[in-house]
């Protein structure tokens, strides 16, 4: 599991820094500033949760047994940033506006994470 969650941090977190510099370099003429705004939003929240994702793995790899709330927390994260990060990226680029109804979900998976994630460091041995 610990690979796998180490993985899919480096993954986002490269997708990350690719989804800003598109942005920056091929959106900025294309998309209001409210639009951008919105996707830049999206790769920071990106970065900053498969930075934590990075954590949990780490912290993963130091314990015996799978601790099943970092398991959790990273799920979670992964989660989070599917649902938030990804509404926010269509929403910027195609103004539907539901889709904007949608990124609380993924602002709920970010918190049940870093609920996870404490409950993990209060038990951490």
């Amino acid at each position: 599991m610990t690979r796998i969650l180490m993985a899919t941090a480096a993954i986002l977190g490269g997708i990350s820094v690719a989804l800003g510099a598109f942005a920056a370099h091929g959106l900025r003429e294309k998309l209001s500033q409210r639009a951008m705004e919105i996707f830049e939003t999206g790769t920071r929240y990106q970065m900053y949760h498969a930075l934590a994702l990075l954590l949990v793995a780490l912290l993963l790899s130091r314990t015996e047994t799978g601790e099943s709330t970092l398991v959790a927390a990273g799920a979670a994260f992964i989660i989070g940033t599917i649902i938030f990060s990804g509404s926010l990226y269509a929403l910027s680029l195609t103004d539907i506006k539901w889709l904007g109804a949608i990124t609380p979900l993924g602002g709920v998976a970010f918190l049940v994470g870093w609920g996870c994630l404490a409950v993990s460091a209060w038990n951490f041995k």
